[in-house]
């Protein structure tokens, strides 16, 4: 490959490889010392040469990377962090899974720094002190040990990690909410996109990019019907509907309320009051995501090298992939087949052969067909509810 001088044109910016840079060295080497310097690959000219073309290149390649961290669309990491604040945005921070808990236990028990376990080993914290009443029992909030999205269903929270005399057990009778991972850098950019909007294309954009960044927001999907009937949706006409996990309800009705068009009805399940600066009151609704659980059964061939790591990290790939999908997404089950995959190492030197996948809503015949969710709803994965069979 043929070295040259790095160059900006509206393509942006222009490095030579390293091969090219290790031959123009070669070259310029054999033109000093002259054609006939032994510059084979076992010499120690050549090593020389090689490893300051590295060198070169790896200057070349920061650069390169700093060029690219001035737009959005091609900076990663802190510079992406810098890039974004120019919309007044910043980078989502890890949050943690909370799951309501009943306590039970002699009344006038003081619980100081309790922590619960799940069915599979990990913490939850109570509130740094738990007081047991006369009744025997207290429902509390516990918060996970560690962030992301650790799934808590009926039951799972069940066992004491720090045993206190009067605390006798816990247990969670519902669904806990799902933490969620540091925002990556590919979510950034779809969110820096959506902020640009705010300013507004049209009003339906704007809504997107207020509520999408709005503090504690993890997901979300909002729907448009312009017509004058209910739409194959079930939504009513002349309305919008927005489908929000997290945050808070009242920033969220209130970029509604401040992006919505006039006499636009907001349809939803949620029901918060604005009052104007006229103290006019505003009714505006919306929906909280409606959970599916999720079962999927994998059918696995060893091959060289498995182990039952490989099985657990499948099971862990198919239950983030799950946890990742977008509002309102049916899921494909040939899309479970990649993340499945993904728990290989390496596809060239393969781990498993997977022979069938099947899934279905949890407690449902399972099936190889796709699954379709409503407007309202999104999948969730939990490594409880995946069964891999290995032969």
């Amino acid at each position: 490959m043929t070295y040259f001088k790095p160059y900006i044109d509206k393509t942006g910016l222009h490095i030579p490889t390293y091969i090219g840079i290790r031959d123009q060295l070669v070259g310029d080497a054999k033109s000093i010392f002259g054609q006939d310097i032994y510059l084979g690959e076992d010499s120690q000219d050549y090593q020389w040469i090689a490893t300051v073309a590295e060198k070169i290149y790896d200057a070349f390649q920061m650069a390169e990377q700093v060029y690219n961290n001035r737009a959005p669309n091609t900076a990663i990491g802190t510079g992406l962090d810098s890039v974004v604040k120019i919309n007044g945005i910043k980078r989502k921070p890890a949050t943690y899974s909370e799951c309501k808990v009943k306590v039970m236990g002699l009344g006038g028990t003081e619980i100081l720094e309790g922590i619960a376990v799940d069915k599979s080993g990990i913490k939850w914290n109570l509130p740094r002190s738990v007081m047991i009443p006369e009744s025997g029992e207290v429902e509390i909030i516990a918060k996970c040990s560690i962030p992301g999205p650790v799934v808590s269903n009926p039951g799972d929270i069940n066992s004491i990690f720090n045993p206190i005399y009067g605390w006798n057990s816990v247990y969670n009778e519902q669904n806990g909410s799902v933490g969620s991972y540091v925002e990556d850098d590919s979510l950034l950019r779809v969110r820096q996109s959506k902020s640009t909007a705010q300013a507004s294309l049209t009003m339906l954009e704007g809504t997107v990019g207020s509520v999408a960044q709005l503090t504690g927001v993890t997901r979300s999907k909002v729907y448009e019907n312009d017509t004058n009937v209910v739409d194959e949706k079930g939504l009513p006409p002349h309305s919008i509907t927005a489908v929000v996990e997290g945050g808070s309800n009242n920033d969220i009705a209130r970029a509604i309320w401040k992006h919505k068009g006039v006499g636009c009805f907001t349809n939803g399940d949620v029901t918060i009051e604005i009052v104007d600066s006229k103290k006019q009151k505003a009714p505006i609704r919306f929906f909280r995501p409606t959970y599916v659980d999720i079962e999927v059964i994998v059918n696995i061939k060893q091959l060289y090298g498995y182990t039952t790591e490989t099985t657990e990290s499948i099971k862990k790939k198919i239950q983030d992939y799950l946890n990742a999908m977008k509002i309102g997404s049916s899921l494909s089950i040939s899309s479970l087949w990649g993340a499945a995959l993904q728990a290989m190492p390496d596809l060239s030197s393969p781990l498993f052969s997977i022979t069938s996948i099947t899934a279905s809503r949890l407690g449902e015949t399972h099936q190889t067909d796709d699954i379709s969710l409503a407007f309202n709803e999104v999948c969730r994965g939990n490594v409880n509810n995946v069964t891999a069979n290995v032969v």
